[in-house]
């Protein structure tokens, strides 16, 4: 079980990437209206599951073009998995799944499936590990480029169709932060661990590793730094908001646009008993 609280906090870059894009928006990154950019935190809880996986544990909530079984939605995979008796029992299901699945453990899941003839079940599980969504530490400039395919999809071939165009979107250059706390009193109800807290640690350094796409090319985002901090007990040496403020990003002296991570400087606050343990990227 869990034996402390912890917090921690991510220093990650973005360059000629799109880190995360919003469908109301034509898929171009997720901008607040200061054009501060944004990353959210599902975005990060979904590369936080990939980078699980590929470490061997056991997650529920996979992507369709992620997945390690055949199960075809997360209905199939509860039943496939989880018995039936467990399946009919509130407090069962919730020991269950939080013992069968990393990510339930620590994010929490809502269960809540038709039965068929028979009376579904309803189980909500409030998880202990809190992420906060990613922001820049200064606006960011969105570069647009025009696409074409080479071939049309449909079509006698005369021509070329509607669908050869496209628009491709990329942040030029952006350094991100996003905070995030593990809770020890929710981590009794799921029994997420020191261990699993260890494995989290790991992987938070190794975020973007086997993240590339055409949007996200390799190299094209790569965390900096991680920091984090084991309070010395269950209620914490101080609060969540305080420990994260301690992080302290900033501009050079005489940077206006900031091109590369070597613009800024980053620094740690001293807070007194608490000390962070700093992680390098992968």
């Amino acid at each position: 079980m869990l034996k402390s609280k912890y917090d921690f906090v991510v220093v990650f870059s973005v360059k000629n990437a799109n880190p995360n894009g919003d469908p109301l928006n034509g898929n171009r990154p997720r901008i607040n209206y200061q054009g501060i950019g944004e990353v959210s935190d599902v975005c990060i809880k979904r590369k936080i599951r990939n980078r699980l996986m590929e470490q061997g544990q056991s997650i529920f909530v996979q992507s369709e073009d992620y997945k390690t079984d055949d199960f075809t939605s997360l209905k199939n995979r509860a039943e496939g998995t989880l018995s039936a008796n467990v399946l009919k029992d509130k407090e069962k299901l919730i020991e269950e799944a939080c013992k069968q699945w990393y990510d339930v453990r620590a994010f929490g899941q809502l269960f809540a499936f038709k039965g068929g003839k028979e009376k579904g079940v309803s189980a909500g599980i409030r998880g202990p590990v809190s992420i906060h969504s990613a922001y820049s530490q200064d606006p960011i400039n969105i570069t647009s480029i025009q696409i074409t395919k080479s071939v049309n999809s449909e079509g006698d071939g005369a021509g070329k169709t509607s669908d050869t165009m496209g628009t491709k979107h990329r942040v030029d250059f952006g350094l991100y932060t996003f905070a995030g706390s593990i809770n020890p009193q929710l981590a009794q109800t799921t029994g997420f661990s020191d261990e699993d807290a260890e494995q989290l640690k790991k992987v938070l350094a190794q975020l973007f590793e086997n993240d590339a796409s055409s949007a996200r090319p390799d190299g094209s985002m790569e965390v900096h730094k991680v920091y984090w901090w084991k309070h010395s007990s269950l209620s914490g040496d101080y609060s969540s908001a305080k420990v994260h403020r301690t992080v302290k990003v900033a501009k050079k002296d005489g940077i206006i646009e900031p091109k590369n991570v070597e613009d800024y400087v980053i620094e740690v606050e001293a807070l007194e008993n608490l000390q962070p343990e700093i992680l390098s990227g992968f």
